[in-house]
C-alpha cells in the first residue's frame, strides 16, 4: 500500500507559468491514493482553469475565501482536513506571505491559519530566486517548518538560464511522498528537546546568559515532530518563534533550574536532545531589587544543574532510550566532546566550535557526530538539515 493511500492533500496553485504541471502532480497524487483538493489563486487562474483542476481532483476547486454556496470559512477547513499543503509552482509573493504571516487572500490565509505542515516548490526567475530579501523570506519559511522541494537549473520561461525552474512533478511528487513516510517512522515516541539560552538574574533588571539563539534546537524539534514524535520543546531565552506543529507543545522557561523542573516533569520520554545552552552557574546572592551602581557588584555563584547529565545517568529503566547532548566548545573539540559523551551518559554528543561566536544566531551549522564508536564529521549544512541528520541518526537506532 502507498503511504499516500488515503492521505488529503490542499495543493495551493499560484501564478507562475509553471502551473500547467500541477496538473500532472494531481493525476501522480491521485493515482496513488491521495486525496486532493485545489486552492487557485488569481494568479494561477491565469494560467490554467477551475474546471481542469476540478476534473481531475473530483472536488470543486477553492478560489474565494467566502463560498456564496457553502456556510465553511474556507481558510479554515481546507487547512483542518488536509494531512498537507503543498504550494507547486510557490511563487516569491506566497513565499513572502508565509514567511511574514500575511493573509490577504484565500491562499495565504490558509496558510497563515495552517495547523498542518507545508510543502513548497518554488518557481521564479533566477534573479528573484537569488535575491537577499526572498532568501531571508525562504529562511524564514524553512525555519517555521516549510518542506522545500529545491528548483532546478535550467532554461527559464523568461529566456534566460539559471536556477528557478520549478522541480519536476515526479520530484515533488517523492518529496510528498518521503515526507509522509518519514511521518510515521517515529510514531509513538515521546522526545524532550532542550533550546535556546538560559537566563541567571542578578537583580530585578540584570541577568547573565549567552548566544544561543534557538535556531537549532527548534530545527530538531520540528525535525522530530514531523517524523511523527510528541515534542516537548523546552525553550530558554531566544528571539527565535518557536516552530508550529500540531505534536509539539511548548514550554518556556528562564533559568537553568527551570530547565531541569520542566525537562523532570516530561519524563519519562523516549528521546532526550539537550541542544540548550544552559548557563553553568547561577547568581547565589541576587537581589529582588535593582542593584545601586554605586553600592558595586559582590556577586556570589553556584553550579546550575547539568540537564543532559541528570537526565543521561538516570536508570536503565527511567533513562530515554536514546540521550543526545552538545559540546559548543571554542578549543580541542573532539576531545570534549568525548569527556562529555562519558561524563553525561550520553549516546550521541553533537560537537561544533563557536570559536569568536560562529555559529550562534546563524543558519548554517558544521558538526561532528561523535558516539562511543566513531566521530563523522558533517559538512557544513543548514541547522534545518543537521536537525534531520540528527533525527536519521535517532530513527535508525529506533
Amino acid at each position: 500500500m502507498s503511504s499516500l493511500t488515503g492521505k488529503r492533500i490542499t495543493l495551493i496553485i499560484t501564478g507562475s507559468i509553471a502551473a500547467y504541471k500541477a496538473i500532472e502532480l494531481i493525476r501522480l497524487l491521485t493515482k496513488a491514493g491521495a486525496e486532493v483538493e485545489g486552492v487557485l489563486t488569481k494568479g494561477g487562474a491565469a494560467f490554467i482553469t477551475p474546471l481542469s483542476v476540478e476534473a481531475l481532483t473530483g472536488k470543486r476547486v477553492h478560489t474565494e475565501m467566502w463560498d456564496e454556496h457553502s456556510y465553511e470559512m474556507n481558510h479554515i477547513e481546507l487547512s483542518r482536513r488536509a494531512d498537507l499543503i503543498a504550494i507547486a509552482p510557490a511563487t516569491a509573493g506566497i513565499i513572502a506571505k508565509i514567511a511574514n504571516g500575511i493573509g490577504d487572500d484565500l491562499a495565504s490565509s490558509v496558510l497563515l491559519a495552517r495547523n498542518k505542515p507545508i510543502l513548497l516548490a518554488p518557481s521564479m526567475n533566477t534573479e528573484m530566486w537569488e535575491n537577499a530579501a526572498f532568501r531571508r523570506n525562504l529562511a524564514q519559511a524553512q525555519a517555521d517548518g516549510a518542506i522545500l522541494v529545491a528548483p532546478q537549473t535550467d532554461t527559464l520561461a523568461c529566456g534566460e538560464t539559471g536556477i528557478g525552474k520549478m522541480a519536476e512533478p515526479t520530484s515533488i511528487f517523492d518529496a510528498i511522498e518521503t515526507h509522509f513516510r518519514s511521518a510515521e517512522t517515529l510514531s509513538g515516541k515521546t522526545a524532550i528537546v532542550t533550546s535556546g539560552g538560559t537566563i541567571e538574574r542578578i537583580d530585578s533588571v540584570r541577568y547573565i546568559s549567552n548566544f544561543s539563539s534557538g535556531k537549532q534546537g527548534n530545527a530538531i524539534a520540528l525535525s522530530l515532530a514531523q517524523s511523527g514524535a510528541k515534542v516537548s520543546l523546552v525553550v530558554g531565552n531566544t528571539k527565535e518563534h518557536a516552530p508550529k506543529h500540531p505534536n509539539i507543545e511548548i514550554i518556556p522557561v528562564e533559568s537553568a533550574e527551570d530547565m531541569k523542573v520542566a525537562v523532570d516533569a516530561k519524563l519519562p520520554a523516549d528521546i532526550f536532545v539537550g541542544c540548550a545552552a544552559v548557563c553553568d552557574f547561577r547568581v547565589s546572592n541576587k537581589s529582588d531589587k535593582k542593584l545601586k551602581k554605586e553600592a558595586g557588584l559582590d556577586l556570589q555563584f553556584e553550579e546550575n544543574p547539568d540537564i543532559a547529565k541528570s537526565v543521561g545517568t538516570l536508570r536503565k529503566e527511567e533513562r530515554p532510550h536514546l540521550v543526545i547532548g552538545f559540546a559548543a566548545e571554542t578549543d580541542e573539540l573532539i576531545h570534549h566532546a568525548q569527556k562529555k559523551l562519558v561524563s553525561k551518559g550520553c549516546d550521541l554528543v553533537v560537537a561544533n566550535d563557536v570559536s569568536q561566536g560562529a555559529i550562534f544566531g546563524q543558519d548554517q551549522n558544521t558538526v561532528h557526530f561523535v558516539t562511543r564508536e566513531s566521530i563523522q564529521t558533517l559538512d557544513t549544512l543548514l541547522k534545518s538539515k543537521v536537525a534531520d541528520a540528527i533525527v536519521d541518526w535517532i530513527r535508525e537506532r529506533l
